[in-house]
């Protein structure tokens, strides 16, 4: 068993709850595994930071429903608790696809998950502004599908004892667990900016912030009843996961990861899929480092932050430098959203300053006001490092940044999930380089991974590296 904490919209308070279980589980030195439904970044690395252990994300547009159960169970074996942060609102997910198209349906939604793993529900509220209609926004929620297993709910930012006895008596009638009562002045706020929560990396005081995340459990939570719903229980029938291939090389394929303040969104599955393909993952800094690991035969760059550290990156000369001749040079380079914006001749910042980067790609990155964000389905135009032209893959933008030019040659066409979405030509593909906006999960597209790596050693071998 194990427990989804779900929001009835975006901005209830998700986080703040999940963080605080965990925060909670994790003082009493429980094991606990933790999970992120859909493609987000930001808070896996903050549960990672509670938990001591990496999350996982749950996204079947990016991956498919067998590896989400087989993802899922794989990591709950051996933990004492498990818990899953939703997305959005419960039923919110994409628009449907083949004899539906069309039709608005809750796939990837946080009930999707609900239902494909089995999990009761914890439905988190945001009373702010509400009293009497709390029961109808419960009995909606608890009556639209009888599926989903509604085991109670928490309100957050009740306003008085007053108001929770307003809350209260509303419910009584449904007979619904209150799993807990968080109070307004109970919040507790994490700094965010233009693309959601502020990377742990940058965060001083983390173990202050989790301490008292953990007493706000300690003391609004209904544990004696949540705990049962949290706890791990043996798995008679496990799925069978997807077992990588043989490894790409029998000795150790060197990658130098760019992992920093600047660049640090990466699914750990992907990591994990690199290194059991024969990867051996060496992190460095663009931000501080004179130049990527000498044994390094491959580059890879996540997305992240570019943008708010473009000082700091373009005065390390030295670093962007031995990036640019490293590629020129024929290496394979992996570039995911802010990896792109560094390969650029120039990064346009939030303040239309402008800072020099790596001078690969002949476009520059210009931040702005607009928000590009969604799935993507991309078909590769052309073989390129990591495609076989026509081949077609689910990824995600998450960005406000822009190109000022067109990519040529374009790596990929691209359309959104929803019915009639426009065609755009996105990505670079040229010598070695993927550069592209698109975030990819490699779950299921363990082929890309052994290019890589199989590009790799071959310019290990060429170029006689040690």
């Amino acid at each position: 068993m194990s427990l989804v904490i779900a929001g009835e919209r975006s901005g209830v308070g998700k986080t703040t709850v999940t963080l605080a279980m965990l925060s909670f589980l994790s003082r009493q030195k429980s094991k606990v595994q933790s999970f992120k439904i859909g493609p987000d970044y930001i808070d896996p690395m903050f549960h990672t930071s509670v938990t001591g252990r990496p999350c996982r994300n749950l996204d079947p547009i990016l991956t498919s429903e067998a590896y989400v159960r087989s993802c899922f169970a794989s990591h709950c074996q051996g933990m004492g608790y498990a818990l899953v942060e939703g997305v959005m609102g419960l039923f919110d997910g994409v628009a449907s696809s083949g004899e539906n198209q069309g039709q608005i349906t809750d796939f990837a939604s946080t009930a999707h998950i609900a239902r494909l793993l089995g999990l009761p529900v914890v439905l988190v509220i945001d009373c702010s502004r509400l009293s009497g209609s709390v029961a109808a926004i419960v009995h909606g929620y608890r009556s639209l599908d009888p599926r989903i297993n509604l085991a109670g709910v928490i309100l957050n930012r009740v306003g008085s004892d007053r108001h929770l006895t307003l809350l209260k008596n509303a419910l009584e009638p449904l007979k619904i667990s209150i799993l807990g009562i968080l109070h307004r002045h109970d919040e507790i706020a994490i700094p965010d900016r233009h693309l959601g929560l502020i990377p742990t990396a940058e965060l001083n005081h983390l173990e202050t912030l989790f301490d008292r995340l953990a007493q706000l459990a300690h003391n609004s939570f209904d544990w004696e009843r949540l705990l049962p719903l949290l706890k791990v229980y043996p798995s008679p029938s496990l799925p069978v996961s997807q077992s990588p291939s043989l490894p790409v090389s029998q000795s150790p394929i060197k990658i130098a990861i760019a992992r920093d303040r600047a660049f640090n969104f990466y699914y750990q599955d992907n990591l994990d899929l690199l290194e059991k393909l024969g990867a051996e993952l060496i992190p460095w800094s663009p931000l501080e480092d004179a130049k990527p690991p000498e044994a390094a035969c491959g580059l890879h760059f996540g997305g992240g932050f570019p943008e708010v550290f473009a000082r700091e990156l373009a005065e390390n000369h030295s670093a962007r430098e031995a990036v640019r001749q490293a590629v020129l040079s024929g290496m394979p380079t992996y570039a995911e959203c802010g990896g792109l914006m560094y390969l650029c001749e120039k990064l346009v910042d939030f303040n239309e300053q402008t800072w020099s980067m790596v001078g690969i790609l002949p476009a520059n990155a210009a931040m702005g006001k607009h928000l590009t964000l969604g799935y993507r389905q991309a078909t590769a135009l052309e073989n390129s490092l990591l495609f076989r032209a026509k081949e077609t893959v689910w990824g995600h933008e998450f960005h406000r940044s822009q190109l000022t030019s067109q990519p040529q040659p374009p790596l990929f066409e691209t359309r959104g999930c929803w019915v009639n979405s426009p065609v755009f030509l996105e990505g670079w593909r040229f010598q070695q380089v993927h550069a592209s906006y698109i975030h990819l999960h490699l779950g299921t597209q363990q082929a890309i991974a052994q290019r890589f790596l199989a590009r790799c050693l071959a310019f290990h071998k060429e170029n006689r590296l040690g």
